[in-house]
């Protein structure tokens, strides 16, 4: 989640108790769980909306072949190293028949 490990979400908590201090504290930590299950809602509301204007073959769609990464440079060669079945055909000279 926006890359926050627990430890950096510490480290905003002690300075939000700091700055905002101890007494209104409780307030503000309530107003962001509110206002988090504010924005959680709406974001469903909002899927849930799209989803039943765009009909069902949104629903359908595969996100995963929709994905840009997979046009990664590095990630084509890696998969293209991994693949078996471009391996060499020529034959190996230490081999006698």
């Amino acid at each position: 989640m926006f890359g926050l490990t627990m430890d950096k979400l510490v480290v905003i908590g002690v300075i939000a108790a700091f700055v905002i201090g101890p007494q209104r504290l409780p307030r503000a930590a309530a107003a962001l769980a509110q206002l988090t299950r504010r924005v959680r809602d709406y974001t469903g509301t909002a899927r849930e909306r799209l989803s039943d204007e765009l009909g069902p073959e949104f629903r359908e769609i595969e996100w995963e072949k929709l994905d840009p990464r997979q046009y990664d440079p590095r990630r084509i060669i890696q998969d293209a190293l991994r693949d078996d079945s471009h391996t060499d055909k020529t034959p190996d000279p230490s081999r006698r028949s």
